[in-house]
């Protein structure tokens, strides 16, 4: 866990200046647009709709104003004896405006409708497309983060990418049109009292500009320590036993309480730059309310504009700050789902692996020879762990890989399967350079039984029938045999049928293991991989996953990685590794005889044994 802990950046990392925040706002903000460029038929449509349910929603303070008037002309008509109030007409100005109204509901329903359509293809479209990203990206990237990390770009991200997508646009379209409309209509009423109302718009922009730019690395940094929250939660769920058996849950509550804090301090401040901008936006707004009001009673005195003009300016002045207000909400939610957009495209440009070949070898009629000619890699160049690795294996034979932890073994086997390249030298198979052949085609020729045993939750015949996924059951059945788990597997409830929960822990550890042999079984490929396939099981299963893994190899080249000696001694080839390079070839008798490393090595785990 402390590998991962260490990949962690505090808060003491380096702070971004404005203009860098407000690149990265409008580089993240342009790529998604360019993501969203497919629905741009939609967003047409959407746009129509808001507009013009916008634009009606507009025009309804006004067609009440005329009311008001009509309604105040008739009182005082009544009152000075010279006629009457007119209901007639008043009520077919009120019909008219709920017209409007009606019409202005429906197409924002219809607008948020396509938008909810939108925002969900969106996020669909983006996870499938992390999806496949995920099977595109080297080992190397994998081994560099936290699991949960990479999650939180998948759930986290996308959802929160998703809920300012489905809020904000069609928020920012029709204040932004609102704003507009209001404007003209406010000085189709008079104009000096709306020129008294722009007064708060530069003080507003003012504001809004600079919480966007003090908020938005605060809202970057929420997503990055939730990462890392979800990375550190992932990672103790998964080493729990190991936590308690080694009693840090202290440690690891204090670890998760630094991480924690961090991200609810990014968080509280994101927070509280996204909600204190509605106060003060109203308390702006009743300002300029207060003085087109004192304006607009002098005016009325002075017989310089209508009673019902006065009603409607007061509905618009209203309508004036409140998207002023919507567009300051808007903002803050466009720099959340900006932070997100940034980490899931930095996911999703990430580097990958070189699929194709340039002019690709075909596996067609390959036998399995393998060769490492003077092999060098490091992990990192400045690094070489490997220095010079030479080897050559025949087609069908057993070659077993053995030597201290950290010797190198898996390292080989990595670079065998285009994991990684080699720095230099060469890796060939049947005198063809594994850089000459699609990396999928490759791997096509490889079977691997690991230590680490994967199954899913699914069932018994789902499991082993992976390996190849056209296989019928009888060939199924047929690789568990080979396997030496069919009896096992007949015992179960519902036999090929059981269902494997979540965690597998339903079955042993050499259950899985047999079950993971009969997989590679079922795949028939031409070159195995054998890492440690039975360093985690007991004697007795031991001996059972040896015939398994014995009927497996048979017939095909086979790389064993072992530390148990005693389970290799029938091996065509031993390379014997140390500190990167073999120091040490032949099978069990010739090693044994030279009483070098090998001889040592052996000797010391049958003197424990014994």
């Amino acid at each position: 866990m402390s590998d991962n802990m260490g990949r962690r950046r505090g808060p003491g990392g380096p702070r971004m200046m404005a203009g860098e925040k407000a690149k990265d706002f409008k580089g993240s903000m342009a790529k998604l647009i360019r993501y969203m460029s497919k629905y741009k038929i939609r967003f047409v449509i959407m746009f129509v709709f808001a507009i013009a349910g916008t634009v009606f929603n507009i025009v309804g303070p006004k067609i009440l104003g005329k009311a008001t008037t009509e309604l105040f002309n008739g009182l005082v008509a009544k009152i000075g004896g010279t006629g009457g109030i007119d209901f007639t007409k008043i009520t077919q100005i009120l019909l008219f405006a709920l017209g409007l109204y009606v019409c202005s509901a429906i197409f924002s329903f219809i607008q948020g409708f396509i938008m909810t359509g939108i925002s969900n293809d969106t996020t669909y479209s983006l996870r499938k497309d992390i999806s496949k990203k995920i099977n595109r990206l080297p080992l190397k990237y994998y081994e560099s983060r936290t699991t949960g990390e990479i999650l939180s770009r998948v759930t986290n991200d996308v959802d929160t990418l998703q809920n300012g997508l489905n809020q904000s646009v069609t928020q920012l379209i029709t204040s932004v049109t609102t704003l507009i409309g209001v404007f003209i209509m406010m000085l189709s009423i008079n104009v000096w009292m709306t020129l008294a109302a722009l007064v708060i718009l530069p003080v507003s922009m003012g504001i809004i500009g600079g919480v966007m730019g003090k908020s938005q690395g605060f809202f970057r940094s929420q997503q990055k320590y939730l990462g890392e929250v979800n990375g550190q939660i992932e990672e103790v769920y998964g080493g729990h036993n190991v936590v308690k058996v080694f009693n840090k849950e202290k440690d690891v509550v204090e670890e998760f309480e630094k991480v924690n804090k961090e991200l609810y301090n990014s968080a509280w401040k994101s927070q509280f730059f996204s909600g204190i901008m509605m106060p003060i936006m109203q308390f702006i707004g009743n300002l300029g309310y207060v003085v087109v009001a004192i304006l607009g009673g002098f005016m009325v005195i002075k017989n310089a504009i209508e009673v019902g003009d006065i009603q409607s300016f007061f509905q618009y002045i209203r309508n004036f700050t409140q998207p002023i207000q919507q567009i300051a909400q808007v903002t803050n939610m466009l720099q959340s789902a900006a932070a997100a957009s940034e980490r899931v495209f930095e996911f999703l440009e990430e580097d990958e692996e070189d699929q194709k070949a340039e002019h690709p070898v075909s596996t067609d009629g390959l036998k399995g020879n393998v060769e490492f000619r003077h092999v060098q890699f490091g992990y990192d160049p400045e690094q070489v762990i490997i220095h010079d690795f030479s080897a050559k294996v025949k087609d069908g034979q057993k070659i077993a890989i053995v030597g201290p932890t950290g010797a190198g073994k898996t390292t080989m086997v990595k670079l065998l399967m285009r994991y990684y390249d080699v720095n230099k030298g060469s890796i060939l198979i049947d005198g063809h350079d594994v850089r000459d052949f699609n990396r999928g085609e490759l791997r096509e020729m490889f079977g691997m039984v690991l230590q680490d045993t994967w199954l899913f939750s699914g069932t018994i015949m789902e499991n082993i029938r992976y390996g190849r996924l056209d296989a019928t059951d009888e060939e199924v059945i047929a690789a568990a045999k080979a396997a030496h788990v069919h009896k096992f597997i007949m015992q179960q409830p519902g036999g090929y049928q059981m269902v494997l929960n979540e965690e597998t822990s339903n079955i042993s550890q050499g259950q899985k293991q047999l079950l993971t042999i009969a997989r590679a079984i079922l795949a028939d490929n031409r070159i195995l991989i054998l890492d440690e396939a039975t360093s985690s099981v007991d004697t007795r299963t031991e001996i059972q996953i040896q015939k398994a893994m014995d009927a497996l190899m048979e017939g095909r080249t086979s790389f064993v990685i072992a530390h148990r000696l005693s389970t290799i001694r029938d091996a065509d080839l031993i390379l014997v590794m140390k500190d990167g390079d073999i120091i040490e070839q032949g099978n069990h008798e010739e090693l044994m005889k030279k009483g070098g490393f090998y001889a040592d090595l052996y000797n010391s785990q049958f003197e424990q044994t014994a």
